[in-house]
């Protein structure tokens, strides 16, 4: 959905790989999907930089089999 619009994806491990990213391009907003733990420790560091950010988070948990309400996404994108 995002490369069709013509952004950048990544599908990260975890928050603390977005300020190595956010260095190496310069963006006008993020949208995360992800669950609270890391939507709140990717959020702390985008309050930093200025950033408009947007958040989807979780619907359910875990390493697997994890799901979010993709109508959000879409509508956020």
């Amino acid at each position: 959905m995002g490369l069709s619009k013509g952004y950048d994806v990544y599908t990260l491990p975890g928050g603390s790989c977005i300020p190595e990213i956010l260095k190496k391009n310069r963006y006008e907003g993020v949208v995360g999907v992800s669950c609270s733990q890391e939507l709140k420790l990717g959020g702390e560091y985008l309050k930093q930089t200025n950033l408009a950010a947007q958040a989807v988070p979780l619907l359910k948990n875990g390493c697997a089999k994890t799901t979010f309400n993709i109508e959000n996404l879409e509508r956020i994108l």
